[in-house]
């Protein structure tokens, strides 16, 4: 028998649960997206990379590489590419469910962006409705503009879309706050309970909050004239096993 298809929106609950990450702390296992790129690119990505997490356009300044025949979990690169893990935005969730936050993920979409500032979302693709995750799928539309943002305030940006019950709106509160000043952060934008989050409307007693995705450092790098293959939601990671790519 074939299995059945898993739609995005089960992939991610189940994703965001296994992560122990403490931003506390920061400590414990990550989700992480691992890319691809041609090993003769790597200096001038890495220096793309670099622009895109000065610029806080990412869920976190971790990274780490893994060279041609280097095993990450049961995969092995591939001859002649660079393989690069960095931290997935899902990882935020795991952290909200862990501290009992019941986070409802809606999908993945383009946040357009005026003087700095995330006004309303332009595309959307809800997670109940594919088995492909949506950011991938919008970075292979290259309708983002992150090289925009980082040079002139003004472009668009790939953020996720959660729901949370309004009783949960402290602990969630709480939880943003931890995490501003641990390794990964990447919250957007909090709408208040019952009201619309850069234009997308609410269900009735949930507010939403919308996170920056962790493929926009990629999609900068598309952007960019680069060749990379994005694979979201690749697997854990301990966070100490990651580093700092202002260090490198």
């Amino acid at each position: 028998m074939y299995p059945s298809l898993k739609f995005i929106n089960h992939l991610v609950e189940e994703e965001a649960m296994t992560v122990t990450y403490d931003p506390a702390s920061d400590e414990g296992l990550v989700i992480y997206n691992l890319s691809l790129i041609r090993a003769g690119d790597f200096e001038p990505v890495l220096g793309v990379m670099k622009e895109v997490f000065r610029a806080g356009i990412s869920p976190s300044g971790l990274v780490r590489f893994y060279q041609a025949g280097e095993h990450i979990g049961e995969y092995t690169i591939p001859e002649g590419r660079v393989g690069i893990c960095t931290v997935c935005s899902t990882t935020i969730d795991g952290v909200m469910i862990k501290r009992g936050a019941p986070i409802h993920p809606i999908g993945g979409g383009v946040v357009e962006i005026e003087r700095g500032v995330p006004r309303r979302f332009t595309d959307m693709i809800l997670y109940d409705a594919t088995t492909i995750d949506p950011l991938e799928v919008l970075v292979s539309q290259e309708i983002t503009d992150i090289t925009g943002v980082i040079r002139q305030g003004r472009g668009s940006v790939l953020a996720n879309l959660r729901e949370c019950h309004m009783e949960a709106e402290p602990v969630v509160a709480a939880v943003i706050e931890d995490l501003e000043q641990s390794l990964v952060a990447g919250v957007l934008d909090v709408s208040a309970p019952n009201a619309p989050i850069l234009g997308f409307g609410c269900s009735p007693q949930y507010f939403g909050i919308s996170i920056l995705g962790g493929t926009n450092v990629m999609a900068a790098v598309k952007e960019a004239g680069y060749e990379v293959e994005i694979n979201s939601l690749s697997g854990l990671i301990d966070v100490g096993d990651l580093v700092p790519i202002y260090s490198l």
